[in-house]
């Protein structure tokens, strides 16, 4: 374990931490369980403020948090228990913009610090957008320090007000492998391919919610060009959203090689017997997980060049522009047609992977910056 400055030096009570969570963040909700489970092992005693249902899909009092059910936004009762639960807290870190703002509201000029982690920017048109950049700047001038999941958010979060905003460490939380194959990853490949009918064609995988950022327009015009390749390669959605009817329905209408398999819970095992990873996004949220578990995974990754991936990935994934149907077919029939470049993106990932924080890092990096707020300064 990373060593890290005590919770609880010179006789000091364990360091009390409330993690606040809105509604709707699933990354964020994976980032705070494994916060909370390290901070736990380290004698930090944690309080989650989340929706019940974040409770039941991410088990917080499993890693040894408190939970603390918090009303939806709309509910009055909601800013009462964030009140009422950080009152007693030595620090108080929520994430996301929403969640961030009701904390400003509940501690209410309270002197308890407050860290921020924006893990994506909030996006909205019109009037509405005028709304979030008001909140954004509560939120940025308020909080003792705001971290950034990506530079461009730290530079927001800096140009809205922040009086300290920093790139903040966010690890990608590991998947369990649920196959009874999960000690043999290969073992499971022939079988999952067999399932999904990839026997004897590539297999290309795509994973995410099916909203419109997530640019599965993108990936169905470029599925028209792969009916042409020899053999076809079969594309495999695993997702479940809004789009789903309209994108089972082209899907049908232009008889194109595609499918969709609804929420999984085996993404890890779909990744491992997949060719390629495609992130076809015009949008891409924060740190996008889907590319890091392709890179952990040891799988090809072509991917849009939205928002921080390219940051994210370097050269260890090819790059397309998005919403370019085209570049993304062209690059898709490039690498299946040269194994030889497949393996060297394999290689850099590996290495490039490397060099993304651990859950640990991450931990003992956030407890760091807690530290700095409330351990006593020396007098100079």
């Amino acid at each position: 374990m990373t060593p890290v400055s005590s919770p609880s030096p010179h006789g000091r009570s364990p360091l009390h931490v409330v993690q606040v969570l809105g509604a709707g963040n699933a990354g964020g909700a994976g980032h705070v369980r494994s916060l909370a489970a390290g901070l736990v092992a380290r004698g930090v005693k944690v309080t989650v403020c989340a929706p019940a249902e974040a409770e039941c899909t991410h088990d917080f009092t499993g890693v040894g948090a408190v939970h603390a059910a918090v009303p939806r936004s709309t509910d009055p009762g909601a800013l009462a228990v964030l009140r009422a639960v950080s009152a007693g807290a030595d620090l108080v870190h929520a994430h996301g913009l929403h969640a961030s703002f009701r904390t400003v509201l509940a501690l209410g000029g309270r002197s308890t610090p407050l860290v921020v982690t924006w893990h994506d920017r909030a996006h909205a048109e019109g009037a509405r957008a005028h709304l979030l950049r008001l909140l954004e700047r509560r939120v940025t001038r308020t909080a003792s320090v705001v971290l950034g999941a990506t530079s461009a958010l730290v530079d927001r979060a800096r140009r809205t007000g922040a009086r300290d905003a920093r790139l903040g460490p966010v690890a990608l939380p590991a998947r369990p492998r649920p196959t009874a194959d999960a000690a043999d990853p290969d073992q499971a490949r022939p079988k999952i391919r067999a399932e999904l009918g990839a026997t004897g064609r590539p297999l290309l995988l795509a994973a995410g919610p099916l909203e419109e950022h997530r640019g599965y327009d993108v990936l169905l015009d470029a599925a028209r060009h792969w009916r042409r390749l020899d053999p076809e390669p079969l594309v495999v959605v695993a997702g479940e959203g809004p789009l789903r009817a309209a994108l089972q329905g082209r899907i049908e209408d232009e008889e194109l090689p595609v499918t969709l398999v609804g929420p999984r819970d085996d993404v890890p095992d779909l990744l491992a017997a997949a060719d390629l990873a495609l992130l076809p996004s015009h949008r891409e949220p924060g740190r996008a997980p889907f590319a890091q578990e392709a890179l952990h995974a040891r799988v090809p990754l072509v991917a849009s060049d939205a928002g921080a991936i390219p940051e994210l990935v370097g050269d260890a994934a090819a790059l397309v522009p998005r919403g370019d149907g085209d570049a993304l077919a062209a690059a898709v029939a490039g690498l299946l047609a040269d194994p030889d470049r497949r393996r060297r993106l394999v290689d850099r990932g590996v290495r490039q992977a490397a060099t993304w924080p651990t859950e640990d890092e991450t931990v003992a990096q956030v407890l760091s910056v807690y530290d700095e707020l409330t351990l006593p300064q020396p007098f100079l």
